[in-house]
């Protein structure tokens, strides 16, 4: 991990793509409260940033704290940088550090593959043995719902069976957790924001970015 305080090239990245207008607190579930001016204001900003900045800064940026990553996951999802799935898909399953999971969740349903169900599934199959661990369980059972609306799949059919994994996690929690339709559903406008965000932009030529 690269820390922001030594680092002057990650000090750079952030002032230039995390910080600005308080991005990186305002990703995620703040966006759904923001007025359409400012909603509007915001996506603008946020898709420029997604196209300016290269697969090197934000592989910088995913080598940071918990702002910098959940920063990079939504400049990937807005950009449909699809390379940094699987390196998305290592950063959930070790859940090194909080808040950035839901990020990870928006970027991996905005692919909408297979492949993304797969990384989604294998964070379930780990992370539901873990009733000590609260941690992104919910949120990836509410976007695999989601991913299995879009693809028509039952990735999350086996683990919302009666008495499988789900049901168990819950069982042995001392307390209650978000139900996953409510993660479905907040995954689902956090998408259609993403697409809104992405329409607002078209990069010069996509085909050129390094």
């Amino acid at each position: 991990m690269r820390h922001l305080l030594s680092d002057p090239e990650l000090q750079d990245l952030v002032r230039r793509f995390v910080t600005p207008d308080r991005r990186y607190l305002r990703l995620g579930g703040g966006l759904l409260r923001l007025s359409s001016v400012e909603r509007s204001a915001f996506a603008r900003d946020l898709a420029q940033a997604a196209y300016e900045i290269t697969p090197v800064e934000l592989g910088v940026l995913f080598e940071g704290g918990w702002r910098e990553r959940k920063t990079a996951a939504w400049l990937v999802a807005v950009a449909h940088r699809s390379e940094f799935r699987d390196r998305i898909g290592r950063l959930l399953l070790a859940s090194e550090g909080p808040y950035a999971g839901a990020a990870y969740c928006v970027a991996l349903a905005k692919f909408g593959s297979a492949a993304d169900g797969e990384l989604l599934s294998a964070y379930l199959e780990h992370y539901l043995a873990r009733p000590d661990l609260d941690y992104d369980q919910a949120v990836v059972l509410g976007t695999l719902l989601y991913l299995d609306e879009m693809l028509g799949a039952q990735y999350a059919r086996r683990f919302l069976a009666s008495g499988g994994a789900w049901d168990r996690w819950l069982e042995a929690r001392a307390v209650p957790a978000f139900d996953p339709q409510h993660w479905r559903q907040t995954v689902q406008r956090l998408c259609a924001f993403v697409t809104e965000t992405a329409e607002t932009f078209v990069a010069p030529d996509c085909g050129n970015r390094s």
